[in-house]
């Protein structure tokens, strides 16, 4: 049976959600996961932003944040007019560090708030979990986000927070996501929740992209096989940061508006699940 029942409105890059407080996240983003500081991510930010890219996807652990503010700067486009989002490391989980640490996170990227603050994974336990969360909130009221969510979260952390009647429910759940990855489990409890399901890793890091099921559909639309898969992630519905540093990937990645995948070539991505993890876990920790 599909699972392709919504009907998601594409139109390029100013394609966007609509988050649970109503701000608006573009559905598509560069994320610079691995991308060294300096140069490199500097210009990675700059050719996204001066190709039409809207929505920009760092965290404190990276160590890029203040190239990420630099490449920002240098392309001239409008503060208000980009989607940044940082998070908050496990070292820095707590309700006095969290404050802290995105005030650091500022300082470094030379901005005076981020759009989206992502407490980064579940690791540090419910305890920590819950003050940092109530940090965040503060964080909102202070004007330093403007929204606030969570990734890798499984469905148990999500229950959790929930059970706590936040002042702010999160926006987004940014997890691992792709054909070989779908957590229907996660996924079906975020959309009833309206919470945003953001994919990272949505390109499976290239380790499947010679999949012949896969590379039979590319062929299929005359698009590569990580085009396909950038583009049934946005059908899903999801907000997708495919992570590169090389300005004809930046460009090729963008290139995903002008076909639609079929429902029976969906079903067969559907269809591949294995539960195939790139790196971690952390949906599962207790």
């Amino acid at each position: 049976m599909s699972t392709t029942t919504k009907r998601v409105e594409l139109k390029g890059l100013t394609s966007f959600h609509t988050l649970n407080n109503d701000h608006h996240i573009p559905r598509l983003g560069l994320g610079v996961y691995q991308v060294p500081d300096g140069k490199e991510t500097e210009d990675a930010v700059l050719w996204a932003l001066q190709m039409g890219y809207r929505h920009i996807d760092t965290a404190t652990i990276y160590g890029n944040e203040k190239s990420v503010g630099n490449g920002i700067r240098k392309s001239g486009i409008p503060r208000e007019e980009i989607f940044v989002t940082t998070k908050l490391t496990e070292d820095d989980q707590g309700y006095d560090s969290a404050i802290a640490a995105l005030n650091l996170s500022l300082k470094k990227m030379g901005l005076d708030y981020v759009d989206l603050y992502l407490i980064h994974s579940p690791l540090r336990g419910s305890g920590l979990r819950k003050e940092s969360w109530k940090a965040l909130e503060t964080l909102v009221a202070q004007g330093k986000a403007k929204s606030i969510g969570v990734s890798n979260y499984g469905v148990s952390h999500l229950k959790e927070l929930l059970a706590t009647n936040p002042k702010i429910r999160p926006v987004v759940n940014q997890i691992e996501l792709h054909p070989w990855l779908t957590r229907p489990e996660i996924i079906s409890f975020c959309e009833s929740h309206q919470i945003a399901i953001e994919a990272y890793s949505p390109l499976c890091q290239g380790l499947k992209l010679q999949d012949p099921r896969l590379v039979k559909i590319a062929k299929k639309y005359s698009k590569s096989p990580a085009q396909v898969l950038i583009r049934w992630s946005l059908q899903k519905g999801h907000i997708v940061i495919p992570k590169s540093s090389k300005k004809e990937r930046i460009e090729q990645n963008a290139d995903v508006f002008d076909f639609e995948i079929s429902v029976e070539d969906m079903d067969v991505l559907d269809s591949m699940n294995e539960n195939f993890i790139c790196e971690w876990d952390p949906t599962t920790a207790p």
